[in-house]
Protein backbone atom coordinates (compact mmCIF):
# COMPACT_ATOMS: atom_id res chain seq x y z
CA UNK A 1 0.00 0.00 0.00
CA UNK A 2 1.77 3.14 -1.21
CA UNK A 3 0.45 5.63 1.37
CA UNK A 4 0.77 3.40 4.46
CA UNK A 5 3.03 4.85 7.16
CA UNK A 6 4.27 1.47 8.37
CA UNK A 7 4.89 0.18 4.83
CA UNK A 8 7.10 3.23 4.30
CA UNK A 9 8.94 2.59 7.59
CA UNK A 10 9.49 -1.08 6.66
CA UNK A 11 10.92 -0.01 3.28
CA UNK A 12 13.25 2.52 4.92
CA UNK A 13 11.49 5.48 3.29
CA UNK A 14 10.73 6.97 6.72
CA UNK A 15 13.43 6.83 9.40
CA UNK A 16 12.92 4.77 12.55
CA UNK A 17 14.98 3.46 15.44
CA UNK A 18 15.35 -0.17 14.33
CA UNK A 19 15.28 -2.99 16.86
CA UNK A 20 15.22 -5.97 14.47
CA UNK A 21 14.72 -6.80 10.81
CA UNK A 22 14.45 -9.91 8.67
CA UNK A 23 12.78 -10.79 5.37
CA UNK A 24 9.30 -11.04 6.94
CA UNK A 25 9.08 -8.33 9.57
CA UNK A 26 10.58 -5.17 11.00
CA UNK A 27 10.72 -4.00 14.63
CA UNK A 28 11.36 -0.46 15.83
CA UNK A 29 10.99 1.67 18.94
CA UNK A 30 7.70 3.51 19.38
CA UNK A 31 8.01 7.29 18.94
CA UNK A 32 5.61 7.84 21.88
CA UNK A 33 6.64 5.14 24.36
CA UNK A 34 4.12 4.10 26.99
CA UNK A 35 6.65 2.09 29.00
CA UNK A 36 10.42 2.14 29.55
CA UNK A 37 10.68 -0.45 26.76
CA UNK A 38 8.16 -0.03 23.95
CA UNK A 39 8.73 -1.31 20.44
CA UNK A 40 6.51 -2.33 17.54
CA UNK A 41 6.76 -5.38 15.31
CA UNK A 42 5.22 -5.04 11.85
CA UNK A 43 5.05 -7.35 8.85
CA UNK A 44 6.72 -6.15 5.67
CA UNK A 45 3.64 -7.25 3.72
CA UNK A 46 0.63 -5.02 4.17
CA UNK A 47 -2.15 -6.41 6.35
CA UNK A 48 -4.53 -3.89 7.93
CA UNK A 49 -4.84 -5.68 11.30
CA UNK A 50 -5.20 -9.04 13.01
CA UNK A 51 -8.67 -9.13 11.41
CA UNK A 52 -6.96 -9.79 8.06
CA UNK A 53 -4.96 -12.79 9.28
CA UNK A 54 -6.14 -15.91 7.44
CA UNK A 55 -4.95 -19.48 7.02
CA UNK A 56 -3.04 -18.30 3.93
CA UNK A 57 -0.98 -15.64 5.77
CA UNK A 58 -1.01 -16.91 9.38
CA UNK A 59 2.66 -17.91 9.13
CA UNK A 60 3.51 -14.19 9.04
CA UNK A 61 1.74 -13.54 12.35
CA UNK A 62 3.35 -16.64 13.87
CA UNK A 63 6.77 -15.47 12.73
CA UNK A 64 6.10 -12.07 14.32
CA UNK A 65 5.33 -13.78 17.64
CA UNK A 66 8.61 -15.72 17.43
CA UNK A 67 10.46 -12.45 16.74
CA UNK A 68 8.81 -10.82 19.76
CA UNK A 69 9.99 -13.69 21.95
CA UNK A 70 13.52 -13.60 20.51
CA UNK A 71 13.95 -9.83 20.78
CA UNK A 72 12.46 -9.70 24.29
CA UNK A 73 14.93 -12.37 25.44
CA UNK A 74 17.83 -10.50 23.81
CA UNK A 75 16.76 -7.37 25.72
CA UNK A 76 16.58 -9.29 28.99
CA UNK A 77 12.83 -8.85 29.28
CA UNK A 78 11.24 -11.60 31.37
CA UNK A 79 7.86 -9.92 31.78
CA UNK A 80 6.16 -7.83 29.10
CA UNK A 81 2.85 -7.13 27.41
CA UNK A 82 2.02 -7.67 23.72
CA UNK A 83 -0.88 -5.60 22.36
CA UNK A 84 -2.59 -5.37 18.98
CA UNK A 85 -5.45 -2.93 18.52
CA UNK A 86 -7.97 -3.77 15.81
CA UNK A 87 -10.01 -0.84 14.51
CA UNK A 88 -10.37 2.79 15.53
CA UNK A 89 -12.61 2.13 18.56
CA UNK A 90 -9.89 -0.15 19.97
CA UNK A 91 -7.26 2.55 19.45
CA UNK A 92 -5.66 1.45 16.18
CA UNK A 93 -4.25 4.63 14.65
CA UNK A 94 -2.23 3.08 11.79
CA UNK A 95 -4.13 0.58 9.61
CA UNK A 96 -1.21 -1.86 9.28
CA UNK A 97 -0.89 -4.96 11.45
CA UNK A 98 1.44 -4.27 14.37
CA UNK A 99 2.17 -5.60 17.80
CA UNK A 100 3.20 -3.27 20.61
CA UNK A 101 5.68 -4.85 23.02
CA UNK A 102 5.79 -3.03 26.36
CA UNK A 103 7.93 -3.76 29.39
CA UNK A 104 10.12 -2.36 32.11
CA UNK A 105 7.29 -1.39 34.47
CA UNK A 106 4.30 -2.90 36.22
CA UNK A 107 1.29 -3.23 33.91
CA UNK A 108 -2.21 -2.62 35.20
CA UNK A 109 -5.39 -4.49 34.34
CA UNK A 110 -7.76 -3.69 32.82
CA UNK A 111 -5.60 -1.79 30.36
CA UNK A 112 -8.01 0.91 29.33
Amino acid sequence: MSDCLFCKIAKGEIPSNKVYEDEVCYAFYDIDPQAPVHFLVIPKMHLASVAEVTADNAAVAGHMMAVISKVAKQMGMVSYRVVSNIGEQAGQSVPHLHFHVLGGRDMTWPPG
